[in-house]
């Protein structure tokens, strides 16, 4: 079972915020969605080996810490475990089977805990809506999630 503080989307704003109830108080969501919106929300740091996306790093020197970005609570987790996903990797990347592949594998990644807490896997579909923008569905526990991603490319 799941007991998260709830998050609203706004796709217009492409942004989430804490749902408040009617009294004031947080709203407790016991699905994992918000779990679902941080983990595809939130960038987990690249890997040393991860090619930046073009243009990234020639505004920002190569020694610097903030180019390959990571959660902030990356830093304290005791495990080494690491939050969010590497979607922002594809931002300038083209219209693909490869980058749709990468899509696809970079949310399994960031999805893993889901068969640790659940037992089961998630559930993941990407697709190519029109050109420069996928979508993609995450289902756990019979809970979903639909997004996009828009490439720059």
């Amino acid at each position: 079972m799941f007991f998260d503080l709830a998050l609203s989307y706004d796709r217009n704003m492409r942004r989430c915020d804490l749902v408040l109830g009617d009294d004031g108080d947080l709203v407790i969501d016991e699905t994992p969605i918000p779990a679902i919106l941080l983990s595809v929300g939130l960038d987990r740091r690249a890997a040393p080996d991860d090619p930046l996306p073009d243009g990234r790093s020639r505004f920002l020197t190569p020694s610097s810490f903030s180019e390959r970005r990571g959660a902030i609570a990356d830093g304290i987790n005791p495990f080494g475990e690491r939050t969010g996903s590497k979607l922002w990797l594809l931002n300038r990347a083209k219209h693909t089977d490869t980058t749709r592949l990468m899509c696809e594998f970079w949310l399994a990644e960031a999805l893993a805990w889901a068969e640790r807490e659940t037992g089961d896997p998630a559930e993941i579909e990407v697709e190519w809506l029109r050109p420069g923008v996928l979508g993609y569905r995450v289902m756990i526990a019979d809970s979903s999630v639909s997004l996009t991603k828009t490439l720059e490319a």
